[in-house]
């Protein structure tokens, strides 16, 4: 196995964190990508184990997602003491990326939030690198001129 569980762990975490904004169950749910992807050796071949566990993370996230009561719907910031200290450029890329097509925003996420290689991200999207690679400026770019927006 070529993956470093401790490495990885805090990627993932970050990345159900930031999908369900849910500090415990963000927890549960990295724990439970972990079990899940060590029960399942036959999907460990070589160059596939960071897709898979980012495959088992996302599924996961979109189960409890469907799971949770509609009230919860609502909230959209955590109240942790965290984000009081949070400069408003930060609060504006967060709602430009929350306008970003779900596709998009995933992709955005993997790179930048998690750190997901160009090489991993082709084969998890079914794009080749340089696919991903121009999807990324012109999200990038996007993003930009949607800030350049909002400051005006």
């Amino acid at each position: 196995m070529s993956v470093d569980i401790n490495d990885q762990y805090d990627k993932i975490f970050r990345y159900c964190y930031y999908k369900i904004h849910d500090r415990d169950l963000a927890e549960d749910l990295t724990q439970e990508t972990f079990l899940r992807f060590l029960e399942s050796p036959h999907y460990h071949d070589i160059g596939k184990e960071l897709h898979y566990l980012y495959t088992i993370a996302s599924n996961l996230c979109k189960d409890s997602f469907h799971r949770r009561p509609r009230e919860d719907l609502d909230e959209s910031i955590p109240d942790d003491k965290d984000y009081e200290d949070i400069i408003l450029t930060n609060v504006a890329l967060g709602n430009a990326i929350k306008e970003l097509p779900d596709e998009d925003k995933e992709l955005i996420i993997l790179r930048y939030i998690n750190e997901v290689p160009i090489g991993v991200l082709s084969s998890l999207f079914g794009m080749s690198r340089f696919a991903v690679s121009r999807r990324i400026r012109k999200i990038l770019s996007k993003l930009k001129n949607d800030l350049k927006k909002e400051e005006d």
